[in-house]
């Protein structure tokens, strides 16, 4: 597999053909896809161009972006693309790429709570509903998609933050703000000849949380 760089302003993704990747990647169970080196890990977001152009220009999130509400973050790059439909849908047209240090995200992790009740987790649906109440960090393992929408077997993953999570998310804890948004546009006419190659995607590969306590989170991505 011959991995391309992408120049993305400052420091470039690393992508490859996606169908490539696709016969390397789990095809069921959940998993974390993401693009990670030992200091940081890549997660996706899209906006409209009032928060997108100013999170580009400044490093960090404010003037329209909202803390008071939850903000979801996806560190697999086709998730993105399958919610903001290729950067077409209203309000997430500058889709963004974001570096964070992997352990920021990984303290993420420790502390997520399914953002729906799970008996293997939880003794009952209330204990489960004080939890959730309590958390900054709700986590859910959605179905992954194809370049084209359709639904895979394997599970993706998305953490919506708030509260204190949230405003580290957002003021501190970003090391890079990417704007993807041209790259998005170039591939989106790519889509549909996914399987002769033409498509190209950030790489991706399973991650695993550095701190095995974190194991609620392996045990999940492993089931």
């Amino acid at each position: 597999m011959t991995e391309r760089v992408i120049d993305m302003t400052t420091a470039p993704l690393a992508t490859v053909p996606y169908a490539d990747q696709m016969e390397r990647w789990p095809q069921t169970g959940r998993h974390i896809l993401a693009q990670f080196d030992d200091d940081t890990i890549i997660v996706y977001q899209a906006y409209g161009p009032s928060i997108g152009q100013y999170a580009v220009e400044k490093g960090f999130f404010g003037g329209d972006f909202r803390f008071s509400r939850m903000s979801w973050i996806k560190p697999n790059f086709l998730w993105m693309m399958y919610r903001s439909q290729w950067g077409r849908a209203e309000g997430q047209k500058v889709v963004l790429a974001l570096r964070l240090k992997r352990r920021f995200f990984d303290s993420l992790l420790a502390q997520a709570v399914p953002s729906s009740f799970d008996a293997q987790i939880f003794g009952c649906p209330d204990e489960w509903a004080a939890t959730v109440a309590r958390s900054d960090v709700h986590l859910q393992w959605d179905l992954d998609h194809l370049p084209t929408g359709e639904n895979c077997e394997r599970r993706a993953i998305q953490l919506g933050l708030r509260g204190a999570a949230l405003e580290a998310y957002g003021k501190r804890e970003i090391v890079q703000i990417i704007d993807m948004s041209a790259f998005v546009a170039e591939q989106r006419s790519n889509v549909h000849e996914w399987k002769c190659g033409k498509l190209v995607t950030p790489v991706e590969n399973v991650y695993v949380p550095a701190d095995p306590r974190d194991e609620e989170i392996g045990a999940a991505h492993r089931a």
